[in-house]
This record gives structure tokens, sequence and C-alpha cells, in this order.
């Protein structure tokens, strides 16, 4: 008996062993290993702090429903470790869940944990008490940054594993990443450098996490990381070694926006053509960065200047909506991407030329298993290729993919999918309070010192705001005074921006730009006989978040300040004695917090002043009806910070107006680049402020302003935010045809309002040869007169819609031999 319980016993340790070996994650040369599978991998990019815990479900739902495999997402080092050893992981940082709801939603996870992580995050997701570590230097061989990057990185990794999260243990977390994008950083550092990526490399694969690591833009990423690519197109990438796999870890999306910027959107036919460009050479996993962008939340925001809203042009828009056709459209890629998915992961392609610009991409699985790319690279020429004996139209800077190498079954210029527009409805009416903050005098300093202090070493990162006060006695013999105490100010700042306070007067506001932060002002001034008071206000808008040094950026009034018209000729009041005041009084008061409200006397009705300085603004406002996302529209005010219920919605700014030109209309052929196809020039850089859910009561919901140089409070107004427009454009032409010419697949348009929401008129309908896009079409030289009855037949009163584009519907051919398509715009309400 006691022979057969040890023979049971071994083969219950043989099996688990095999089912071990089995569970690891691998990789070859064509893909990632998954249980003994190669696979194609579509990933999309969602950073848990960037939504809501709430958001979380249906964010990952969507993503699922659009085609994806994988949810990727960076690790938030300085989110989650907010002090030495005082770690975070509730609320929006709460990583287990997240990853475990992913599970549930029946997806892989990549996770980068970096820590370093750039994503124009504040100071790159590094802490910003590991500047004051004795001796460090960041991101280089360099033993205290080591020793904090390694403790972090090990507390993630064991995190993880004590709740069964790597793939090998039963948990989606099939990818992990050491740090990110370092390949530049190390070129500065130099030999340094390279000693801390393989020191990384080698501090990563010991955790034993059972799945590969990887290291992103990192050409020299020492056997057995992978090294990666990011971009706006991965086609002609290439591992660094034969036997690893082509990874594109950034399919960037669209683009970040910046405070001064223009708003960037990439057309989903060059995504997508970029998609099937990499996957056609033999790639095996894409990374849409992002697929979800989000907002960064409170000062979450990496800087100088990038903007609250993250939304990235991404499918899955900043408050959680479906955008569309960006997600429709790259759902249908993702589809035909599976169909030849068995093709693409046995072999490599057979490749010929089909013309000055054209090729065939071919995948064989033996078997009769065959998948092919058709490709047009020319960026102004749509072409017919002969391909198997047959012929096949394509269109410009577009691929058409063939999981049968018969049949296409997409491409990625023919958007067939509908087009939505979203738009805010203001809701209600707010009543406003107010509380004035004065400006900060020289006895209000908590701390003095001779001559000018560097801001973050100052701040600790612990406030944007350091009031920088000192004194200036002027006796009536000076020669200002008898030009009317005329002086000329100068003041030079490493950035980000400040505000001038003379005895308590605003005088303006100096600010750089992203990539030049540094700044100088010089303005005349009127001072006074006796003594004056110069008051300035320095503020950080986001740390840096990207290249070397990190350790050393500085901020704040650097010097040198002077003053004109003294008999000395010009004062340098650089080093004379200077108060130090950190962020506002309102602040210490919690005035943004419920709990703080008491803490002032605030002036109500016709008192509540407009467009002053340095003003606290409050109202309270019942939730909207229904589940719409809400927003808050800022669009009149100054610049500041925003707080629902005592959290922080983010740093608002838009008096910093953009600067630039916009494009001359968007054409997807080409070459994309973030300037190409940019809208709201001449503007400020966001209206409307995320408000989640989530963070609402059914009622007496508290709003909070604090508004620094001034604005119109009373134009402010809360907003939900829903599809109002649907449309569709969708050719017949070129038709696949069988052998007595009758059409094998009639395409279809398709509407579809959101939830609650029916189709309540159509604005425009035509069947036969429409031009122009969503909101402007037009109708053609051929157009079928019944267009707008039969569509307004089909479809007013519905919540979706679906009709065939074809003559016989319209009862009749307006122009044959002509190739129609069938334009609809639609009003959902």
């Amino acid at each position: 008996m006691e022979g057969a319980w040890w023979q049971l016993l071994l083969l219950l340790s043989a099996f688990s062993l095999a089912h071990l070996v089995e569970c690891k994650v691998t990789y070859d040369h064509k893909a990632l290993v998954i249980n003994g599978q190669r696979r194609i991998l579509v990933s999309g990019e969602i950073h848990y702090p960037r939504s809501t815990p709430e958001m979380w479900p249906k964010l990952i739902r969507n993503a699922r429903k659009g085609g994806l495999d994988v949810i990727q997402t960076y690790v938030f080092w300085n989110g989650h470790e907010p002090s030495p050893g005082n770690y975070n992981f509730e609320g929006r940082f709460d990583l287990v869940k997240f990853v475990k709801l992913v599970q549930q939603e029946g997806l892989y996870v990549s996770l980068r944990i970096g820590p370093y992580v750039s994503a124009e995050w504040n100071f790159g997701g590094l802490p910003v008490w590991l500047k004051f570590v004795p001796g460090i230097r960041f991101r280089t061989d360099n033993e205290p940054f080591k020793n904090a990057m390694q403790k972090f990185t090990k507390k993630v990794v064991d995190q993880m594993k004590s709740e069964g999260l790597f793939e090998p243990q039963g948990g989606p977390i099939i990818m992990a990443q050491i740090e990110n994008e370092y390949k530049g950083t190390q070129t500065v550092y130099g030999h340094p450098g390279i000693a801390y990526m393989n020191w990384a490399a080698q501090m990563a694969v010991a955790l034993d996490t059972g799945v590969p690591w990887i290291m992103c833009k990192q050409d020299d990423a020492p056997d057995p990381i992978i090294n990666t690519c990011n971009g706006f197109y991965c086609d002609k990438f290439v591992p660094n070694k034969p036997y690893k796999p082509a990874f594109w870890t950034e399919a960037w999306s669209g683009w970040f926006t910046e405070y001064g910027g223009a708003t960037t959107q990439r057309p989903v036919e060059d995504l997508a053509f970029a998609v099937a460009n990499f996957l056609q050479e033999g790639g095996s996993f894409v990374n849409y960065y992002m697929y979800h962008g989000g907002t960064n939340f409170g000062r979450t925001a990496g800087g100088p200047f990038i903007t609250t809203s993250y939304d990235y042009d991404a499918p899955i828009d900043e408050y959680g909506l479906i955008r569309k056709p960006k997600w429709g459209h790259l759902k249908a890629l993702h589809k035909a991407i599976k169909l030849c998915e068995p093709a693409l992961v046995s072999g490599d392609p057979v490749v010929n030329s089909l013309g000055n610009n054209q090729k065939s991409y071919v995948y064989s699985a033996g078997a009769g298993k065959c998948a092919a790319f058709l490709e047009n690279f020319d960026a102004n020429s749509d072409a017919t290729v002969i391909f198997n004996n047959k012929n096949y139209y394509i269109p410009a800077w577009s691929i058409s993919i063939l999981p049968d190498c018969r049949s296409v079954v997409f491409n990625t210029a023919k958007v067939s999918v509908q087009r939505s527009q979203m738009n805010m409805t203001p809701v209600g009416r707010l009543v406003w309070e107010s509380f004035k903050e004065n400006v900060a005098t020289y006895e209000d300093g908590s701390i003095t010192d001779m001559g000018l202090l560097e801001q973050i070493n100052t701040t600790r990162g612990n406030t944007d705001y350091l009031w920088y006060i000192t004194r200036v006695e002027v006796g009536d013999d000076e020669p200002l005074i008898k030009n009317g105490g005329i002086s000329n100010l100068s003041i030079q700042s490493a950035g980000h921006a400040f505000h001038i306070f003379v005895n308590g007067e605003y005088l303006g506001t100096q600010y750089g730009k992203r990539e030049s932060p540094r700044l100088r002002y010089s303005s005349d001034v009127r001072l006074r006989v006796g003594t004056n008071t110069i008051a300035l206000l320095s503020m950080t808008v986001g740390l840096q978040y990207i290249g070397p040094n990190f350790e050393s950026r500085i901020a704040g009034i650097i010097g040198p300040v002077t003053l004109s018209g003294f008999k000395e000729g010009t004062r340098s009041l650089s080093r004379q004695k200077w108060s130090y005041q950190l962020g506002f009084k309102g602040q210490s008061k919690d005035l943004h917090m419920t709990s703080g409200q008491s803490s002032v006397q605030w002036v109500k009705g016709a008192a509540v002043p407009q467009r002053q300085p340095l003003t606290w603004y409050k109202a309270v406002f019942d939730a909207p009806d229904g589940q719409e996302p809400v927003g808050l529209d800022l669009s009149m005010m100054g610049k500041g910070e925003a707080w629902i219920n005592g959290q922080s919605i983010g740093r608002y700014w838009h008096s910093f107006l953009m600067h630039g030109n916009c494009s001359n209309g968007c054409n997807y052929r080409g070459q994309f680049r973030p300037t190409k196809c940019t809208t709201d020039c001449s503007h400020f850089s966001q209206q409307w402020y995320h408000i989640p859910r989530s963070w609402l009561q059914p009622r007496e919901n508290l709003l909070v302003l604090l508004e620094e140089i001034g604005g119109d409070v009373s134009t402010v107004s809360i907003g939900t935010r829903a599809i109002d427009t649907v449309c569709v454009h969708v050719s017949e032409s070129h038709p696949q045809r069988n052998n007595k010419g009758r059409q094998l697949q009639i395409p279809k348009v398709r509407l579809k309002c959101g939830t609650g929401q029916k189709i309540s008129a159509i604005k425009f309908a035509s069947y036969g040869t429409p031009s122009g896009e969503c909101g402007s079409f037009q109708k053609g030289v051929c157009h079928a007169r019944t267009s707008f009855a039969v569509v307004n037949k089909k479809c007013v009163g519905l919540r979706t819609c679906s009709l065939p584009v074809s003559s016989e519907l319209f009862g009749g051919d307006p122009c044959p031999q002509v190739q129609k398509s069938i334009a609809i715009q639609a009003v959902c309400s």
C-alpha cells in the first residue's frame, strides 16, 4: 500500500511539473509561445490611474469587443510609493484589481514595470523623493538608484506572484518590461549606461517570473531580453537576434496634447495600414499606444505643459466612449488578422513585386492553408494588380488582406463602419461663492534665505506653487522717482511660469514652452518711496518626464532679478534676503475639501468677483441624470486647478492659447507625423475636463476652482457627453462578382445610436456619388432622388438600422456604369 501511495505521489508530481512546463511562456523567431502555441497578439495600452476602478470593467470589455488579446500598462512608481517605503495599491492605483479584471474578461496582460515610464507622466513615473537620496544619479550605474529601483521592481513582481497573476501560475501576465526607451539616455551616459542596462536585464530575469522580459527601443538588449519597437511605423524593425520575434510595443494611435499646442488626430486608415504592414513583414505582437488614453488627474501630468486630457485620439476616448470609426475599423482589421493567424505563425512570407510600389506577401501553412497581403505603398495613386491570375484593386497607401489568398475581407483604406460625433450638452446652472486669496507678503514666508532658492528642492514636489517675496527700499532721491517711479523689472527663471505682483497688484504672467521652459521677463513697474514688495508666484506645470539627468533638473526663479533707475544704476535683488511660502493659504485650510469650507468667509451672490487673480470659487450641484460621462467647461477661465468633492480633476490653463498653424485638411495617404493632422489652432488646448461619474454623489456635489490670474466663472458649466451625430459612407466600388457577373457580396451601411437614444432625424442621405466628410457631405452629379425618403422611412425612430448599398433599394440605378456609394448623416437623441 505504501509503494502504491508513493507511485501516486510521483505521478502527481510529474503531472504538476509537466503542467508548469506547458504553461511557461517562451518565444521563438516568430512569436510568443503560450502553452506550446505560437500566437499573433493584438494589444491595447490602458493606464489604470488615468481612469477610475469603476470605469475599468467597461474599458476592458470594449477592448475585448474591439478584437484585442492583451491589455498593456505601465506601472507608476511615484503613484505606488509616494514616500519611501509607504506603498499605495488602492483606488486608481489598485494594480492587482486591474489585472484581475483583465483576466476575468479573458485577456492577457503585458506589464511594463519600468519602473521609469516616461508616458508624459509627472517626473516620468519616478518619485520626487528619489531626487534627494544622497549620492543618487538616475538610470545609470549608480548604487543608490539601482537599490531603490530593484526594491520597487521586486515589490511589484512579488505582489503579482502572491496573487498568482503570471501565466505559469494560471494568471494573465504573459510578458513584462524592464526600463523604458533607454537607448538615447544610455548614449549620453556612455559605459555606465551600458553597465546599468545590462544590470537591469539580469536583475529582471533573476526575478523568475516565468514570462519573457522586453526592453523597448533597446537594440542592444542582452539575451534573453527581447528588444522591441515604438513609433508611428515599425515595418522596418528587425530584432537584434534572429531567434527573437518582432514586437511593436507602442503603435502610436495619435499624440498627446500640450498647453499651447494643437490637437493631433491620426487617421484610422493610416494606423490600420501601419499595423497591417508590420504584421505582413513578420511581426507578431502589436500594441496600440493608447487604446484608451484617459485623464491626467491631479498633478500627474508630465511636463512641462502636458494637458490634463490624455485622450491621444485613441479608439476609446478620454471619457470611456468608443471613438468611431477608429474603434470599428480596427476591430475589422483584427478580425481579418485572426483569420490569417494559422498561416502567419507557420513560417516566413514569400514576397513578390506586383508593380512599382505594389507587393504581395504570401504565408502558407500547409494543407492548402494560405493567407496573403496585397500592398500599395504608393501615397498618390490607386492600383490594379494581378495576383493568382485575378485582378485586385488596391487604393493608394493601403493593404488588402486575403485570409484564403483569394477573397479580400479587409482593406485598410476602405472604412465601411459608422462614424460618430460626440457632443457635450450643458446641464443646469451653477451658483458661485468666492474667497480672495491674498498676495503673499514678506511676513507670510515660512522660509527666509539670502538669495534665490531652487523650486523643486524647496517644495519637494509637494505643490506646484512657490512664492518668492522680497522688499525693495526706495529713497525720495532715487532717479526713478523723477521718472514717476518707473523702473524696469527683469527676471530670469528656469520655468515653467510665474505671476508678478508689485505692492499687491497683479502685473502679468510669464511662461515658456514645453521645448524651452526657461524664460525671461522684462517690463516697467511703478515703485513708490519707502518699502516696496516684489512677490513672484513661481509655478511648475508638470515635472520633466523624458531625457537624462532627471536628478539635476531645476525650476523656479534662478535670477538674476534686477531693477533699474537707482543711483547705483541697476540694482540686483538676487542675493538679498527673500522670503518663501509654499502654496496658498487656501490649500492649507483645505478649501478644496468639504471639511474645509467653514474655515473662511465666502462671498455670495452679486458680490462674487469676476476676472480677479488668486481667487477661490465654489459651487454645489446635483449630478446630471442618466449615466452619460460628465465634463466641466472651463473655457473662459484663466489658469488654475479644479476639484470635485475633494478629488482633483487636474490643472486647467485656457489663457495659454495655441501657437503654430493647423494642417490644411488631413489626407491619410503618406507618412504620418504629429503636425500632419492638427485641429483647434489659435484656440485653447482643452475646453472640457473629465469628471468621473464615480466621483459624484446624487446631490450636493462640491466643485472648487483655484483661479490664479482671473476668469469669468459665470460661464463655467457642467455637461454630459454623448453621441449626437452618426454617419456612414460606404462604397459599392470594385465588387467581387461570380462568373455570371453577379455581385457576390453586397455591402451594407449600418447606423447605431448610443444606449437610450434613437435616430430622430436624417440630416443627409445620398445614393450616387456623394462627397465630403461627416457633417459636410455634399451630393454629387449622380444622385438618386429617392435617397432621403428611403433612408428616412427605414431608419427614423430606431436605435439601429441597416441598408444594402444597392440600386434596387432606391428604385433603380441613377447612373449606370458609374461606381456609387451611399452617404448618410443622422441625428441621435
